[in-house]
């Protein structure tokens, strides 16, 4: 690892999820002073609770042609992955009318083209961040199941499909007898499926940001755990942070706060249309039965992934603003979804999570520097590619601070695009 240049210019990063993180290794690893600043310890927000994959191939934008179609028989059925908040709807309303617009097929392609550069060789990207550190036992690369409960609805998620292919994928086609020699605690209800070999996986995600941090402390960073309330502004720049313990001054500064990050750009003058969309996962602890790999089931949007503590269950949605309680409801759906797709499962101990993946309406991230304010850098708004596109974002971020160009085309994630 780099040694800290004297005088080296000092960032602060705000955010220690796989974002924030990846940013601030990245950084400290390239000589500059690095401190992180978060309300919780590394690992405890979003990054805590996903469901493990890292994906080179999930470029398929959240709004698809289509999704308008859908949408009203996922909010009736009690087993559906989107919910919303009614009391939310108002404040919703100009994001989902910006979501819709995004599902153009002419949109659709061009967000699939940003994405794929910045999700190009996920699990490699992991890796070269992990190397040498306690993080890199925790990544593995067995590839993923997608699996359909008829060949219609297959057919009906081939715009998906074609997508993939056409941006390099070579999913595998599976029959119902193959899904079941791959996975034989499926239920046999799945009747074709496709097999994703180039997919990776964090066999325990916080415990994964865990150790980068521990090697990001190692290598002289600073952790801070606190609540940053405020920007000051002076002369132009950010000068310090407010928060719920003394002021922090600040040279350069990375926003990476997930959901959070919203507040902070409005303070900069770049209102941006994030939502904080509610994800739940259960771990379901000696569940008594086993997979090698994670299984998506597509129709119904739930994925179940082996993970050192169990097998979680991951994949609803909820629309209700910041500050709403999650709805314990959605833990006991997603349960009686693993018994549907695992019968023989044990869910006589299960863990529940629950907190607010950083989405915008058009599936792009907010990555670059601020118009307003040459250094401030934003890197938030991963929606659900939080931990595909986590080190490749540090490596931009880092690549921006030290001033050089990053290798891919950042245009298409400016702040001010909306």
């Amino acid at each position: 690892m780099a040694e800290l240049a004297a005088g080296a210019r000092k960032v602060t990063v705000i955010g220690a999820g796989i974002v924030g993180v990846s940013c601030a290794l990245n950084l400290i690893r390239q000589g500059f002073a690095v401190t992180i600043v978060d309300r919780l310890p590394p690992g405890e927000g979003c990054s805590k609770g996903n469901a493990g994959m890292f994906s080179s191939d999930s470029f398929v934008p959240l709004a698809m042609p289509g999704t308008l179609r859908q949408v009203p028989r996922w909010l009736i059925d009690p087993l559906g992955p989107l919910a919303i908040r009614w009391r939310h709807l108002p404040a919703l309303l100009p994001f989902l009318v910006r979501f819709l617009a995004a599902a153009r097929p002419s949109r659709v392609a061009a967000i699939a083209d940003a994405l794929a550069p910045l999700l190009a060789a996920s699990p490699e990207q992991h890796l070269k961040l992990a190397r040498g550190t306690a993080a890199e036992r925790l990544i593995r690369c067995r590839g993923a199941l997608y699996v359909y409960e008829s060949e219609r609805s297959m057919a009906d998620d081939e715009p998906a499909w074609r997508l993939r292919r056409e941006r390099g994928a070579s999913p595998r086609r599976l029959t119902a007898g193959e899904i079941r020699e791959r996975e034989p605690a499926l239920a046999p209800i799945y009747a074709c499926g496709y097999f994703l070999p180039d997919l990776g996986q964090a066999t325990e995600p916080m415990k994964l940001v865990k150790a980068l941090a521990a090697a990001f402390l190692a290598a002289g960073g600073t952790i801070l755990q606190r609540e940053v309330r405020d920007l000051a502004i002076a002369a132009g720049r950010v000068a310090r942070l407010i928060t719920d313990g003394e002021p922090l001054d600040v040279d350069i500064l990375v926003i990476a706060a997930g959901a959070w990050s919203g507040r902070l750009a409005a303070r900069l003058g770049h209102p941006v249309p994030i939502e904080g969309e509610r994800g739940y996962h259960v771990t379901i602890a000696n569940p008594g039965v086993s997979l090698d790999v994670p299984v998506f089931a597509a129709g119904t949007m739930v994925i179940a992934t082996p993970m050192d503590g169990g097998i979680r269950m991951a994949g609803t949605a909820e629309y209700g603003g910041l500050d709403a309680a999650p709805n314990p409801g959605r833990w006991r759906v997603l349960v009686r979804h693993a018994k549907r797709m695992l019968p023989a499962i044990d869910t006589s101990s299960i863990s529940e999570w629950s907190n607010l993946r950083p989405t915008l309406p058009d599936s792009l991230p907010v990555i670059g520097r601020a118009p307003n304010f040459a250094d401030v850098i934003f890197a938030f708004g991963h929606q659900h590619v939080g931990l595909t596109a986590g080190p490749k974002t540090g490596e931009i971020v880092a690549d921006l601070v030290a001033g050089r160009a990053p290798n891919i085309d950042l245009r298409p994630f400016r702040v001010d695009r909306f």
